[in-house]
């Protein structure tokens, strides 16, 4: 079991990192700016049938980028995950019942069966013939995934993988004896809908570890856009790199590379905000995201720190981009990976800059803006046509 996977982690040369944010039906955005890679690398190859499973060694999300991770490492390719998208937005978002509305506005059905079914049929499974479904530890995974996920029960964060070194995907316990809770025999498509399971606008996902068992457990999870890691790129390198996960792959700028796709940029500025605005309930409502968007950039600028970055906005008016100059030996001195960071700006004047002025900067900045997704598509459609370059941005991978 997990054979393939294990040959491709220890294989020599460079690799390849995909990370993608959280955002909901935003995700859309990063579909598109994938659409583009994914035709360029075709491409660059001369392989009309490649995916994007072929080409990076590492997919990783978090909530709707887990959607994307999974079903990258299950060998889909773009097309096919655009349609995932197109053929059920909106039913993802179906709303809840008048009562149940005062705890979440959304059911989870339409998108846990949606996942069920096009995860399983990605990895070969017969949705209707009673075989069992696939699991996290699915031999067939084309590459090594992460996705983001937030213990409510526990209330930590939790980057699950399917990792055949990690520490909770093992068959046997130090002591020898069988391990009866070994997280690769978990739902894939369970894992994934926890990761999108945020809180108020869907319920969250109780997950049964070791069933069966006289050691079976539960545990609550939520959204892991609540976690800091909505964007997880920087702990998608620990994860590769650091000794207790087992992977430790090489670091260099010609050793590894990570692509951090983004599902739109937008400051919530509040001009006319007075002293008498901040109350309990505008806090409820802005805290959450203001502390997402912060960590967000924060984890950019962590990677741009110790990363070298070939592309990617300005984070801010003091750190712009810190794009290095690649012909500078001194610039990429001790720098641990090459960085790309992909996000559209969705401001009023970032969405101009796109020549997409007609678009209302909120149509394409709430994360169950189902009602627009044509703009959605639009948006990260003219920021891949504008800025993805694979010749600058993937150069020596």
């Amino acid at each position: 079991m997990q054979e393939a996977l294990r040959e491709r982690i220890g294989a020599p040369g460079p690799k390849k990192i995909l990370s993608c944010d959280g955002g909901g039906i935003l995700g859309l955005m990063s579909v598109e700016i994938l659409a583009r890679i994914e035709r360029e690398l075709r491409n660059r190859t001369g392989r009309d049938d490649l995916v994007l499973a072929d080409w990076f060694d590492f997919t990783c999300g978090t909530s709707t980028g887990a959607i994307i991770a999974a079903c990258v490492s299950c060998g889909m390719s773009v097309d096919q995950i655009r349609s995932f998208y197109l053929d059920s937005g909106k039913d993802m978002f179906e709303k809840a019942s008048l009562l149940k509305r005062l705890r979440y506005s959304y059911v989870d059905e339409p998108l846990a069966k949606k996942l069920q079914v096009e995860l399983d049929r990605a990895l070969g499974y017969d949705p209707a013939s009673g075989e069992p479904r696939a699991t996290l530890g699915d031999a067939r995974l084309r590459t090594l995934l992460m996705m983001m996920l937030r213990n409510h029960t526990t209330d930590s964060p939790w980057p699950v993988s399917n990792n055949p070194y990690g520490k909770y995907n093992q068959r046997e316990r130090d002591d020898g004896s069988p391990r009866l809770d070994c997280n690769l025999d978990l739902p894939l498509w369970q894992l994934v809908r926890a990761s999108t399971a945020a809180p108020t606008f869907f319920p969250p996902e109780v997950v049964t570890f070791a069933e069966g068992t006289p050691n079976e457990y539960q545990f609550i999870f939520v959204d892991g856009g609540v976690t800091t890691y909505n964007n997880p790129a920087f702990l998608a390198f620990q994860m590769a790199t650091a000794a207790p996960y087992g992977i430790n792959w090489q670091t260099g700028t010609d050793q590894l590379l990570i692509v951090s796709v983004g599902t739109g940029r937008s400051a919530n500025s509040r001009p006319g905000l007075t002293e008498d605005d901040l109350w309990l309930l505008d806090h409820a409502k802005n805290i959450p995201s203001a502390l997402m968007n912060a960590a967000a950039d924060g984890w950019d600028m962590a990677c741009r720190s110790i990363g070298a970055c070939r592309f990617g906005a300005d984070i801010d008016r003091e750190y712009g981009d810190n794009v290095l100059d690649e012909e500078d030996p001194a610039a990429l001195a001790g720098r641990l990976f090459s960085y790309v960071r992909y996000d559209a700006d969705v401001t009023a004047s970032g969405l101009t800059e796109l020549g997409l002025a007609d678009i209302d900067p909120e149509q394409v900045r709430v994360m169950d803006s189902t009602d627009h997704i044509p703009q959605i598509q639009r948006v990260g459609s003219a920021y891949a046509e504008r800025w993805v370059d694979l010749g600058r941005h993937f150069r020596g991978f």
